[in-house]
């Protein structure tokens, strides 16, 4: 069985298992996608995967479990030779995260979990599982609109749709059901207790698919955890605010300022300004970068005009121009 990885950046290594039903060509479209990830990529080599059955991943032979999970983590862990590696656990990644830290203390160096729970049975009650499995199941294009509408509650309709049109082309409806129920089923909360790589929970307190309690819940069972509750509805970190998830993760990391890129020096760019220049690369207007980082269109004009100061260049074009010379370095 194959497993599809992508990486980008530069760095020490920050694995990010499967957050759900992925297509590592599919999801790197959305521009606001990506720019979460830049800020990261700077400091950090990106390790992204497709879970099997998914994306471009082949099938897993039989019912995914937490231990399968496992055993495709520790398959790209040690493919790509990593002995030492951060982890940045992200919705159904948290638990296998989680797990993979407590059965492996040697290999992670830190933890971020972000949206994570410890105890799937606690997400929702058993008439509203059974009624989204079911719904799955039997209409997947309503169903993928639906977690689109749960999963990215600040996000704009067109990065809804988009994310709605990547599950489908992601998983088949038998797929998504059998993983949504695995989300259901999945717990760890017998293994919080032996993690002991330096942990941040972050969670946002109106997240919609997994209640902010349990994140808060799985960072009380965890020694020495730092909880972090964050402003939004989103589930997934790249919807609403993702410079202040963003944020977070980079001061976790050692990384207090976004750091310089190319011939820049350290502390250059933010985490948003990092995010606004990738867009503007991707030829995105004001407005429209506005809308895929769920800001106001004056605070895009107010960021990419501080970009051009800080950069000293006086055009679009020219902070595109940056932004290309360095991925082109990379």
């Amino acid at each position: 069985m194959r497993i599809a990885y992508a990486t980008v950046g530069r760095g020490p290594a920050l694995l990010v298992p499967a957050a759900w039903i992925s297509h590592l060509e599919l999801l790197w479209q959305d521009p606001a996608y990506r720019a979460y990830f830049a800020p990261l990529a700077a400091v950090r080599t990106v390790v992204l995967y497709d879970r099997p059955g998914c994306g471009l991943s082949e099938p897993w032979p039989g019912r995914q479990t937490l231990g399968s999970e496992l055993q495709v983590l520790r398959a790209v862990a040690d493919h790509l030779e990593l002995d030492r590696l951060d982890l940045l656990g992200v919705s159904m990644g948290a638990p296998v995260s989680l797990a993979f830290a407590a059965g492996h203390p040697a290999r992670v160096a830190r933890l971020v979990v972000y949206g994570g729970y410890a105890d799937g049975r606690q997400i929702a009650s058993a008439d509203v599982s059974t009624a989204m499995i079911a719904m799955i199941r039997a209409h997947w294009g309503l169903g993928s609109d639906v977690l689109a509408d749960i999963f990215l509650a600040d996000a704009s309709a067109e990065t809804r749709a988009h994310f709605a049109q990547v599950q489908r082309g992601a998983a088949s409806a038998q797929v998504a059901a059998e993983l949504l129920a695995q989300c259901y089923e999945i717990r760890v909360d017998d293994l919080l207790g032996r993690v002991v790589a330096p942990t941040l929970v972050l969670h946002r307190r109106g997240d919609r698919a997994i209640p902010y309690r349990l994140g808060r819940e799985l960072a009380a069972g965890i020694p020495g955890a730092r909880l972090m509750s964050l402003a939004g509805r989103s589930h997934f970190p790249y919807a609403g605010d993702a410079a202040a998830v963003v944020r977070a993760i980079l001061e976790f990391l050692g990384e207090p300022a976004a750091p310089g890129r190319r011939g820049q020096p350290p502390g250059t760019l933010t985490a948003r300004q990092l995010q606004v220049a990738a867009l503007v690369a991707e030829g995105l207007t004001n407005r429209q970068i506005a809308q895929r980082l769920g800001i106001e269109e004056r605070s895009a004009e107010g960021h990419l005009e501080r970009i051009r100061q800080r950069l000293g260049v006086t055009s679009r074009a020219q902070v595109a121009a940056w932004w290309a010379r360095d991925a082109a370095d990379r």
